[in-house]
């Protein structure tokens, strides 16, 4: 725990661009919120004291803590050290105990039409016969498992059977390789792998099983069993004895099971980071503090009412944002919600919204590049839907830009849904920065505040924090209960990744700047700052500007090297379809033209991109985010990377057709 003090100094990223537009939450909506301002005067006063209360009032605990925070360890916290408790018993059991076993968990609608419609007392009875039959498979507490699952209801059954039986859970992506599965599996000495024949995404039944058996014949691996959810029906490979269907053990096996009750400490999960060198990461959670921050964010960032909402978080399990509010924090919260199988735009681009029309879905959570590619096919498809019961819409994973997060509130949300735009890690576990949506007046793009009971900081280059107005580095001054125990297996990786930049102080590795109101603004990672002319700006403020043009849908935005400047911007385009392109240009070099002048106009000539690529698509991870070092080598002329983590590998092939003509001023 550090004191961390201002400066006046020069900041270490420069503040660009300027937003003045707010959003105040209707009396209507501050007067019914969960959480109201008195929160962060609270925790203010006593930090400690009120996480403890919220994980008394939010959890169910077989033995109280009395020790709330540890620190004789430190970076490797403890929270509520002494406490023991159960994710699964948390998550389901009570609610049934609580008389809402009737209450509908899960609304499952898969790719292919199929739906499944899960109460929590049918959950619980289903969580209780997996454990069963995995601790039958001679998995015991302590014991890792690997999960290689497409969105199927099994995957969030599989998960808290783990927790159910003290034995922590890897996900690892449906989309993963079998070298990347093989890597995880190996590093977790996974002694099962859960897995399926395969899953329906995009029109189509994509096999699974086979990147498992691939993975396993590589050697090396503790793994004694393969359990196989029949999803496809497709035929697969069999191993006797090691391999078991699902359907052959888990109905059968009884729906009587006692939880094993383990330390608030005891490892939960493991999540690999998707690092595209070295070897990935194995950031791991433990269960009291985790549940507690998860849950709590889950009933003040979406503001949720158990008994009248229907959530959905659009994030697939193999994701932290996945586990902590598609499982853990929804289902700790007693919630109703949604969990699709398959991609937005099959089988046509409403699905989305034919499924929140469907469902009466009040509660939206995802990402701002699903926004961006609704933003690219256009606002007549979502106008076909009624989209009038969503009330609250929230933005996860990168940060929006302002023109996105406008398009969303008006399109999506009728101009009356507030927006929560959250930032957090895989390593923080749970939302650490995001409004809250009866007390703060929104910003297009900005993540604004730290929740209560967070403590976050921008630093310059020294470790002081920065005034208001200027950029810097982003990092987290106090410990939090959702925080990463360590990197699996690797304690000193563990502390110079993460503590080792400013002494006693979590740095989050993202660029920010706080405006004059001192909100924070996300600049994306650090690694994606440009030196331009002695001037070090973000990625994420020109791309904004960019987008903020009505022709534009998404851009990437890269620093390249160049003899003059040191390294130039180099921008990739994506335009929008629709309406909205009934008067652009033809000529790829008027547009571009259009875009450079824009950019100077809305930040300044030194933001100006020397070149502007009109592309179809941008190079982005199976998460999401848009691979900028690919695109590096497309600016600089390199032969390509490595792709096999993209979505699309024939993405880079398609851009490298076109050429980056540099406009002249």
């Amino acid at each position: 725990m550090t004191d961390v003090q201002s400066t006046p100094d020069s900041p270490a990223l420069e503040n660009l661009l300027h937003e003045t537009r707010t959003f105040p939450p209707t009396p209507a909506f501050a007067a019914q919120a969960n959480v109201q301002a008195e929160a962060y005067e609270r925790a203010d006063a006593d930090r400690l004291g009120f996480w403890a209360d919220n994980a008394r009032a939010l959890l169910d605990w077989q033995t109280p803590f009395e020790t709330v925070l540890d620190d004789s360890a430190a970076p490797r916290y403890g929270w509520f050290t002494d406490g023991r408790l159960n994710a699964a018993y948390n998550a389901v059991d009570r609610h049934v105990a609580a008389g809402n076993g009737d209450r509908v968990a899960i609304l499952w609608e898969g790719e292919d039409g199929e739906q499944r419609r899960i109460t929590y007392g049918e959950l619980a009875a289903d969580v209780a016969r997996a454990a069963n039959a995995i601790s039958a498979l001679g998995v015991g507490t302590g014991d890792r498992v690997a999960i290689y699952l497409p969105m199927i209801p099994e995957a969030v059954v599989a998960l808290l059977a783990c927790a159910r039986i003290g034995a922590p859970h890897s996900v690892v992506f449906g989309g993963f390789s079998a070298e990347a599965l093989h890597s995880r599996i190996l590093d977790a000495e996974a002694k099962l792998v859960i897995t399926a024949d395969g899953g329906y995404r995009r029109g189509g039944a994509s096999p699974l099983k086979p990147a498992v058996d691939d993975a396993l014949a590589k050697g090396g691996t503790a793994v004694e069993h393969v359990l196989v959810v029949r999803r496809t029906g497709g035929d697969v490979a069999w191993t006797p004895q090691r391999d078991v269907w699902w359907h052959d053990v888990v109905p059968q096996a009884s729906a009587e099971h006692e939880p094993v009750w383990v330390d608030a400490e005891h490892p939960l999960f493991i999540l690999y980071t998707s690092g595209t060198t070295g070897k990935p990461k194995g950031i791991f959670h433990t269960t009291g503090g985790y549940l507690t921050q998860a849950a709590y964010t889950h009933h003040a960032v979406f503001d949720l009412k158990p008994e009248t909402d229907v959530y959905w978080c659009t994030a697939d399990i193999g994701w932290i944002t996945g586990h902590s509010y598609v499982v853990y924090g929804p289902l700790v919260n007693g919630a109703t919600q949604v969990i699709y199988e398959g991609t937005p735009d099959t089988p046509h681009k409403g699905r989305w919204w034919e499924i929140v029309q469907k469902y009466g879905v009040t509660i939206l959570y995802t990402a701002p590049t699903a926004i961006r590619t609704c933003m690219k096919w256009g606002e007549d498809i979502p106008a076909g839907f009624d989209l009038s019961s969503l009330r609250l819409l929230g933005s996860v994973g990168e940060p929006i830009n302002p023109e996105a997060w406008m398009w969303y509130r008006r399109v999506i949300g009728g101009d009356r849904a507030p927006i929560v735009d959250t930032w957090w890690q895989t390593e923080t576990g749970a939302i650490m920065i995001s409004p809250l949506p009866g007390v703060t007046a929104t910003k297009p793009g900005s993540a604004q505040t730290p929740l209560p009971g967070v403590v976050a900081e921008v630093l310059d280059d020294a470790g002081h924090a920065v005034g208001n107005g200027q950029g810097g580095y982003l990092a987290l001054t106090e410990p939090w209960p959702s925080m990463l125990r360590g990197i699996w297996g690797d304690e000193k990786r563990f502390a110079e990744t993460y503590w080792s930049r400013f002494p006693g102080v979590y740095f989050a590795g993202d660029g920010a700047k706080k405006d004059e109101d001192g909100d924070i603004w996300l600049l994306g990672r650090v690694d994606d700052v440009m030196n331009v002319s002695g001037h070090r700006l973000s990625t994420t403020e020109i791309e904004s500007a960019l987008v903020s043009h009505p022709w534009v849908a998404e851009a990437a935005v890269v620093g390249a090297a160049d003899e003059t400047t040191g390294q130039a911007v180099v921008a990739f385009v994506i335009l929008r379809g629709g309406d909205e392109a009934a008067d652009r240009p033809d000529d790829d070099a008027e547009v571009v033209a259009t875009l450079r002048g824009h950019v100077g106009q809305a930040i300044g000539p030194i933001a100006k991109p020397r070149s502007i690529l009109v592309v179809s698509e941008l190079p982005k991870t199976r998460s999401g985010k848009i691979m900028r070092r690919l695109l590096r080598d497309v600016a600089e002329n390199r032969s390509v990377g490595d792709v096999t983590t993209l979505a699309d590998s024939g993405v880079m092939s398609l851009i490298q057709q076109g050429l980056a003509k540099p406009a002249a001023d």
